[in-house]
């Protein structure tokens, strides 16, 4: 049973977490700190979503840009019961751009966010079968966004890249002779102050600072044997959207609001079957939810509530080497937003029948 645990690798980076609530987007794994032994691990994932929308018969057409995700960890054993782990991964991030000349109100309209972290995490395995752990986050995050309404630019803003350190902790159980495993984490908010600098109505070139807080989450990853050969696994992420906002001086001054931010936290289930074949050959296959509430308008800049994919994952294992893929369809829920129409004016914008494909790869060496 030791072996089945291949099951969550085999779902790779960035090909289960397409367009996961707000700008989640890694998931905060750390997965790697429970590996066998002493182990390293490189991934790369793409995600190409489509996503429009349409208001008084005019389309906006797709306006959510394919990215790119890229994970490496670094887990040593450093005694029977102690180990620790160093991670990178690029856990939040947005990418929109309204295609011009549509006639849509925001047409050109463009936005983006970008991080990066690195996680020194620490776990104590008991001779009961629990453990805990913990460690440190140094995070990274920039943004900028262009708004353009009815063909002329109405506000700019470049947030200047900065860094903050938040921490994990947690606790996880496990039985190895049934593949058994449970673990939770707690993810704290990281707060980071950006030099901004807006242009708008209200002025140009007019600089402030910008603190941008990074939600605070709970990861709940599970996995058991259940028959020769078969894993379960699973898992419950919860993220602290509720509390968060970006908002810079001169945008809440020029249109009321703040530039971005949520009003309900989200929940993201995962649930799926690992099945090894053979010595060398594996699969699995998993179903993630994440409830939506498409009548409570939502950003224009991320215009999804909700989602429901399938991911199916193989994973290849030759002596030390490992080699996983992944391919994820992702159906996003619909949404509605406020666009503006006249001077002063708004109308809801309906996005539905939206989707993403998303694709992942990660090699993995125990030595």
């Amino acid at each position: 049973m030791k072996k089945l645990a291949f099951a969550a690798a085999a779902l790779t980076a960035a090909a289960g977490t397409a367009t996961a609530g707000g700008i989640d987007r890694s998931g905060q794994s750390i997965g790697a700190l429970f590996q066998e032994g002493n182990y390293a691990e490189l991934s790369f994932g793409t995600v190409s979503p489509s996503v429009s929308g349409s208001v008084v018969g005019l389309a906006s057409g797709d306006m959510a840009d394919t990215y790119w995700q890229l994970g490496a960890a670094y887990k040593q054993q450093l005694t029977e019961k102690l180990s620790y782990a160093i991670i990178f991964d690029q856990p939040f991030g947005a990418d929109a751009s309204y295609p011009v000349a549509t006639g849509y109100p925001l047409a050109g309209t463009t936005a983006e966010l970008n991080s990066s972290a690195i996680t020194g995490a620490l776990r104590y395995r008991m001779d009961n079968g629990f453990g805990v752990h913990g460690g440190l986050r140094l995070q990274r995050v920039d943004a900028n966004s262009t708004i353009v309404i009815g063909g002329a630019q109405a506000y700019n803003v470049t947030g200047r890249g900065d860094y903050g350190v938040g921490y994990l902790a947690g606790v996880s159980y496990e039985r190895p002779e049934i593949a058994l495993r449970v673990s939770l984490t707690y993810n704290s908010k990281i707060s980071s102050d950006h030099d901004t600098i807006e242009n708008s109505a209200v002025g140009l070139g007019r600089f402030s600072v910008t603190e941008i807080e990074t939600p605070q989450s709970i990861n709940l990853d599970f996995q058991t044997g259940v028959a020769q050969n078969t894993l379960v696994f699973g898992g419950v992420r919860w993220v602290d959207w509720s509390d968060f906002v970006i908002d810079p001086a001169d945008y809440r001054t020029a249109f009321g609001s703040p530039f971005l931010s949520y009003t309900d936290d989200t929940y993201t289930y995962t649930l799926g079957v690992g099945r090894r074949f053979n010595d060398t050959w594996s699969g699995s296959v998993s179903m993630t939810y994440e409830d939506g509430d498409s009548s409570t308008p939502v950003s224009n800049l991320g215009p999804t509530s909700g989602k429901f994919g399938i991911t199916l994952g193989t994973r290849y294992q030759k002596d030390n080497l490992s080699i996983s893929s992944g391919v994820n369809v992702t159906w996003i829920g619909n949404a509605t937003t406020n666009v503006p129409v006249g001077l002063g004016v708004t109308a809801p914008s309906n996005f539905s029948d939206n989707t993403a494909v998303g694709f992942g790869f990660k090699v993995g060496w125990n030595y």
